[in-house]
């Protein structure tokens, strides 16, 4: 017998629900009803944070079985992530998918409910099958979109260019993580052009060589700490198995989240980083390599992709936000230099 029910009325689901109802009942709902969403509304907020703790209590077993026998009085709120992270690390903004896609988190997500029949190798082989579509129509929409943004700077528009590279600047670092995304998508746009411009068909000058050998070293860095990242994870998970065998374990739990919070956000922001910029790589160099247009465009191409990222890696928050994750200095890339 279920006390309380709001939870489950929240993401809209029977109290019966498994856990890959409610992480779609989430996805789906957390779509709808994110502020970014919806500007206008003044509950907007308050909506979606309701919905995110609905979630992380219902889709925690040990979280959902406290709330069925005793309400939300047996839920500690201060063992709560914020909403807006959660999601915003999980699934990304739709501020940002015509520049980065659907997140691969956030679309394993998706794939992990549709089918529970299968045996486990099989599963993860159909995951992968789709992993690897879903990655390759994400390429293809993003390559488009990305030409089309820089065919105002192909055409010789250059002020234009700018003065709408600035706005949707300041209108993408409104969004949750809005800083640190445009400053990944900007490094990426900035080094792939540098080293496409950089390049000369008789030898490799000093200028390429340079920006071939820092990308290389950015990349195994990124991987790196996405893998640190993901054992991190691991071990706050250990940890809190550990503490919930001992003594005063709700009140150790609630500790422990509390202290790991922040950690875990970083941990996750690491872990789609290589996922942003791999998929950015892929894309910038479909664009700079276009066999369909001539060098001269191509070039064209490449220094408008370079300005973009500068103005992008410049931006700074239009507020500040504790889950903006990058920790940037206050030196901005200046956006007026000239191509």
């Amino acid at each position: 017998m279920v006390k309380d029910t709001a939870y489950y009325d929240i993401l809209g689901i029977n109290v019966d629900a498994s856990a890959a109802e409610i992480k779609k009942a989430y996805y789906l709902e957390a779509r709808i009803v994110h502020p970014d969403k919806n500007p206008g509304d003044p509950k907007a907020a308050e909506n979606f944070q309701a919905l995110g703790e609905a979630y992380q209590v219902l889709s925690d077993p040990e979280k959902r079985e406290a709330y069925d026998k005793h309400g939300k009085a047996g839920v500690q709120p201060e063992s709560m992530l914020d909403p807006s992270a959660v999601f915003g690390m999980l699934f990304g903004s739709e501020f940002f998918e015509e520049y980065v896609g659907q997140l691969a988190l956030a679309y394993l997500s998706s794939v992990e409910f549709e089918d529970d029949s299968l045996d486990k190798e099989a599963r993860m082989q159909k995951i992968q099958e789709k992993m690897k579509a879903f990655q390759k129509e994400r390429e293809e929409k993003l390559t488009t979109i990305l030409k089309n943004r820089l065919q105002l700077f192909v055409e010789g528009h250059n002020d234009d260019f700018i003065n709408w590279a600035n706005s949707e600047a300041r209108r993408l670092s409104k969004a949750a993580f809005g800083e640190a995304m445009l400053h990944t998508i900007g490094y990426i746009y900035t080094r792939k052009a540098a080293r496409e411009l950089g390049k000369d068909r008789r030898y490799m000058k000093v200028p390429f060589l340079a920006e071939w050998v820092r990308g290389k070293g950015h990349r195994i860095k990124s991987q790196v700490m996405a893998a640190s990242g993901a054992v991190s994870l691991i071990q706050i998970q250990d940890e809190l198995k550990k503490v919930n065998q001992g003594e005063n374990k709700e009140e150790n739990i609630v500790k422990t989240l509390e202290d790991k919070k922040d950690a875990m956000l970083q941990y996750l922001w690491q872990i789609n980083v290589v996922d942003i910029e791999s998929t950015l790589s892929h894309v910038c160099l479909a664009v700079l390599k276009d066999p369909s247009v001539s060098k001269d465009v191509l070039v064209l191409q490449a220094k408008g992709l370079r300005k973009l990222g500068a103005i992008f890696q410049g931006t700074k928050g239009a507020y500040s936000r504790e889950n903006s994750l990058r920790h940037e200095n206050d030196k901005a890339i200046s956006a007026g230099t000239s191509s």
